[in-house]
């Protein structure tokens, strides 16, 4: 589940099942899996997750007030024994994934790049992998992937998580033992 307060810790009025009897009052969405990364685009107020699923079926999903996002009735990936978890990948009344992920990359941060300093990515999505051990950069336009592209494999780090620092650099954090914070620029020409 994923849960809306205020920032007193308040439940705020407009909560899907805030009049629902039996339910918890601060549910904002459920059927989630695993989310690890979640951001809000800055010029549309979406909240955006990514989330772990088994053996494949990550998602990448934007969460709707009262969404059922279906797990585990409904998912594109498989127990780690290898048996299935569910026959569907969709169902009536829940919410599909924006986009998927099989086999797993582990997705873990993101953010919606909003900088000057890459322009040709203004939008898009930059995703961290653990296991794949990259960055992902999606762009979506109506709901559909259009372009995309495998980013800092080069590294052959876990990447933990990403974000844009104010003159629109990354900033990339690794998993490991001795993780590291990198500082990802353009070069100037």
């Amino acid at each position: 589940k994923i849960h809306r307060l205020n920032e007193d810790g308040s439940i705020p009025d407009d909560n899907p099942f805030v009049n629902t009897p039996g339910a918890m009052a601060s549910i904002w969405s459920y059927g989630h899996r695993n989310p690890q990364g979640t951001c809000f685009d800055p010029l549309t107020g979406e909240l955006w997750v990514a989330e772990h699923g088994p053996r494949g079926g990550d998602e990448l999903n934007l969460i709707e007030s009262g969404g059922n996002y279906g797990w585990p009735l409904a998912t594109f990936g498989l127990d780690y024994s290898g048996a299935v978890i569910s026959p569907f990948t969709e169902r009536p009344g829940m919410v599909s994934p924006v986009h998927q992920w099989t086999p797993s990359i582990a997705p873990s941060g993101m953010v919606i790049y909003r900088g000057a300093m890459f322009p040709a990515w203004d939008g898009d999505f930059i995703v961290t992998a653990l296991a794949a051990r990259c960055a992902q950069r999606l762009r979506l336009r109506e709901g559909k992937l259009v372009d995309g592209e495998v980013l800092f494999a080069e590294l052959g780090a876990r990447l933990r998580d990403v974000r844009v620092a104010p003159d629109g650099a990354l900033w990339l954090l690794t998993d490991d033992a001795k993780g590291k914070v990198l500082r990802v620029s353009a070069v100037d020409q």
